[in-house]
Formats: structure tokens, sequence, C-alpha cells
């Protein structure tokens, strides 16, 4: 059973139990909670999403702009940044390009906890992947983006319908 015609060999009923697996193994393991532990950050999940997006951003961002990386709305993004301000690792600074907008960036514990965390996970991710060609880890993140981005824009185009 393909899905459209032109899908070639790959029947997407036989991707559909490994997604259903990744999703799982990921849930069950608990992987987020326990890079959190492993790192010492004792914050709530999307907490933890703003503290790895500010990491991996080259620059503080507006509030915003978390928001839309997260798929969220401000609101929930605002309360996430008073909660990692008050444990002092976010801060809020004047954009440079306008005075009255504040920008978020983390504090230097902020980046060390988040440092942390993504070292944790991808030693591990590293290490489920120690196996394979450096082809096919390049392949594989490839394609894993690709599919990502694509159907983040067919599920927003749902949205929009």
């Amino acid at each position: 059973m393909t899905d459209t015609p032109g899908d070639g060999d790959l029947d997407l009923l036989e991707v559909l139990p490994r997604l259903t697996q990744l999703g799982t193994v990921l849930q069950r393991s608990g992987l987020i909670e326990r890079a959190m532990e492993s790192a010492g950050i004792t914050v709530e999940r999307p907490g933890m999403s703003v503290l790895v997006i500010l990491y991996t951003s080259d620059q503080p961002l507006r509030v915003g702009e978390v928001a839309k990386r997260m798929q969220v709305v401000g609101p929930h993004v605002t309360r996430q940044v008073h909660e990692l301000e008050r444990r002092g690792l976010a801060r809020r600074v004047a954009d440079p390009h306008d005075q009255r907008a504040r920008l978020i960036e983390l504090t230097p514990l902020g980046a060390e906890a988040a440092e942390k965390y993504v070292r944790t996970l991808l030693g591990w991710f590293a290490t489920a992947l120690a196996d394979w060609s450096a082809d096919d880890r390049r392949t594989f993140g490839r394609l894993l983006e690709r599919f990502a981005n694509d159907l983040t824009t067919r599920l927003a185009a749902l949205d929009d319908e």
C-alpha cells in the first residue's frame, strides 16, 4: 500500500510501525527526563525546550521567536521564561535594534545546564548510531530533517484548511 502514485518502493504502511516504535521509546524511556536528571536540571519539559532553543541559537531571541520554534503561543513561553529567570538560568536583555523590546538569553548557569543536557542526549544518540557508517549517519540526518520539515509544512497546511 503506497500513499500516492510515484512513491516508488516505499510502503508507508511499513514505516508507520517504526514511527510508532520511535514515539513510544522516546516517551516510555523518559529520554528527556533522564537527560535532565543526568545534567542536574530540575525544570519542566517546556522550560528545557526553551533552554535548548536558546543554547542552539547564535544570539538572544525574542519570546515570539522562541514560541515559533517551539510551535506554541507566546504566553506559554513567557511563563517558562519567568521560571527560568527565577532559577537564574535565563535573563532578559535589551534588544540592540529596538530598546522597547526584550530578548532572552541564557545565563552562564543556564548555558552550562543546557550544554550538559545536550551533551547527554547526543552521547546517547552517538552510542545508538555507533555501528553506522559515516555515510549512513549523514543520510539519516538529511532525510530525517527533510521528513520533519515536509511533515510540519503539510500539517500546518491542514490547520489552515
